[in-house]
């Protein structure tokens, strides 16, 4: 006697050779996503030392600018007390070269007080920028661990809340380098 095929069985086996198929694809996108998100990730990090070493060299600028004002302003001192001196000593005015001498090294102050606030706002600027965009790498790797978490299990929801977090760190991306 002749076996007679169900087509149902034939039918399941299609089936699941597209879901098979699905699957695959979906763990493709996914695994895209996953190379996606891990590039934004490093360009982000890279970005993001730069400006913690601009940060450190504008700040070491400031302090040196300061140092330099204070070598400016005990200088000035100097020059006053001493002309201060030779005034009571000698019952005269002070000499128009201690005044000019003076007056140099209150015009070198105000220069270098100007320069140290500005490397000063600039260590600040960087830092900032730092900030935002070390916020951005956090995301993007949480998004990654994500994107991992949901190809292991295979749920999408967990997929698409990684994607959401990539988003968020490519807005803190471009929030960083644009602003």
């Amino acid at each position: 006697m002749e076996e007679i095929e169900i087509p149902t069985e034939h039918l399941q086996e299609q089936i699941n050779e597209q879901a098979e198929e699905r699957r695959e694809k979906w763990s493709l996108y996914v695994a895209l996503s996953t190379a996606l998100m891990a590039v934004f990730a490093a360009v982000c990090g890279l970005i993001a030392g730069h400006h913690s070493n601009e940060a450190l060299i504008e700040q070491i600028k400031s302090a040196n600018g300061w140092s330099y004002y204070q070598a400016k302003s005990i200088k000035s001192e100097i020059a006053v007390a001493t002309g201060k001196i030779i005034s009571k000593l000698t019952s005269q005015e002070a000499d128009t070269a201690s005044i000019k001498k003076i007056e140099r090294y209150e015009k070198e102050k105000e220069e270098l007080k100007k320069s140290a606030e500005e490397s000063e706002l600039q260590s600040e600027m960087h830092l900032s920028k730092h900030n935002i965009l070390a916020r951005g790498v956090t995301l993007f790797q949480i998004a990654i661990a994500m994107a991992a978490i949901a190809i292991i299990t295979r749920k999408k929801l967990l997929w698409a809340i990684s994607i959401v977090l990539a988003a968020g760190g490519l807005f803190f991306l471009l929030q960083g380098t644009l602003f």
